[in-house]
């Protein structure tokens, strides 16, 4: 039985025959436009709500939900409709817009030691529909504060470019349907070289983010595993390609590790590869968040500045990210879905 999100208009009408075509566009518009479940979308007679919700239910079952001290983050643990698969989604509330970072699977199979989401491994990828209707939750969640979702960040539990297909399903149903403009739409990767490829083919110009946390190989081979598969060479090649084909500045996103990859030799490495890109690529700096499996701290807040202020003065374009929601496990790296991580408050 297919999720209601995972159908295409094509196919939802096909699986109600009979009902005119304004009961398709009354159903499609109050699933992504005004964000209802179908049993309160009142536009639809009452049989065809019950009918319609038997044969393709929600895919997602909100389990819990943890609200940060200042009310702007919020994380959403869901089940999947088969029980088994724990995913999270955040939302973070900003003065004028809202951001959603959305998980593309549940687990991770990347392996990076200092994520919590790599370290409780993969278990499956989720559908194209099971992406979308975490956006149309939070999207319903905010709406009804009276924000507006702005942003969507494929940032969260999983390796995006390793479920691309279903990802780009995703991204088509949010851009043409939800109607959220490709420029507001970011795709991570810890550097899946053939997905970056795909992505470049792919006709919308989404922002495209590289997890990268270290400019060499032996150093991001420890950090980020799948760099003995696609050491930074090629990772760089195919990020030339993606900026050749879409013109859509690359962003390096780049986890500080207290004595690891926070030293002057580092930022060095790093301003290098950022400025080989043309237009050069853009730093986001993190403060490593805190996870259980990982004994190394984040970077004090003096040297995460310290590192900053160096990629600048080599010509580098580099930001800091704010932590949103490290109190409640919904930072960046933090994500383990109900698993228990060891919490610290931001320096």
């Amino acid at each position: 039985m297919r999720s209601i999100h995972d159908l295409t208009r094509e196919e939802l009408a096909a699986s109600i025959p009979g009902e005119p075509a304004y009961r398709v566009t009354q159903l499609w518009e109050g699933l992504y436009r005004q964000f209802l479940p179908v049993d309160e979308i009142r536009t639809l007679p009452a049989a065809l709500r019950g009918h319609v919700s038997a044969l393709h239910p929600a895919s997602l079952v909100e389990v819990e939900r943890v609200v940060s001290d200042d009310g702007e983050t919020v994380k959403f643990l869901y089940h999947l409709a088969d029980g088994l698969h724990p995913i999270e989604t955040v939302l973070m509330y900003y003065r004028d817009r809202a951001t959603v970072c959305v998980s593309t699977q549940a687990g991770c199979a990347m392996a990076c030691g200092f994520c919590a989401t790599g370290q409780a491994g993969f278990t499956r990828h989720l559908t194209a529909g099971e992406i979308v209707e975490q956006v149309v939750r939070t999207a319903r969640e905010a709406r009804a504060l009276e924000q507006r979702i702005d942003n969507i960040v494929f940032m969260g539990m999983g390796e995006p470019l390793a479920n691309e297909e279903a990802v780009w399903a995703a991204v088509e149903r949010i851009h043409d349907d939800i109607g959220i403009s490709a420029r507001h739409l970011t795709i991570s990767t810890v550097g899946i070289v053939p997905g970056i490829r795909t992505l470049a083919a792919r006709p919308l110009p989404v922002n495209l983010a590289v997890s990268l946390h270290a400019a060499r190989n032996d150093l991001r081979d420890e950090l980020v595993p799948i760099n003995r598969r696609y050491p930074i060479e090629s990772l760089m090649t195919a990020c030339r390609e993606y900026l050749a084909e879409k013109n859509r500045r690359i962003t390096f996103e780049w986890a500080l590790i207290d004595g690891v990859n926070d030293t002057d030799r580092d930022a060095r490495e790093l301003a290098d590869l950022a400025r080989s890109l043309s237009p050069s690529a853009h730093i986001n700096l993190i403060p490593l968040n805190p996870t259980p499996g990982w004994p190394t701290k984040g970077s004090p807040r003096r040297r995460v500045t310290e590192f900053r202020d160096l990629l600048v003065d080599l010509g580098a374009n580099a930001t800091v990210r704010n932590n949103r929601g490290t109190e409640i496990a919904a930072a960046c790296g933090q994500l383990a879905a109900g698993q228990p991580v060891r919490i610290t408050r931001p320096r």
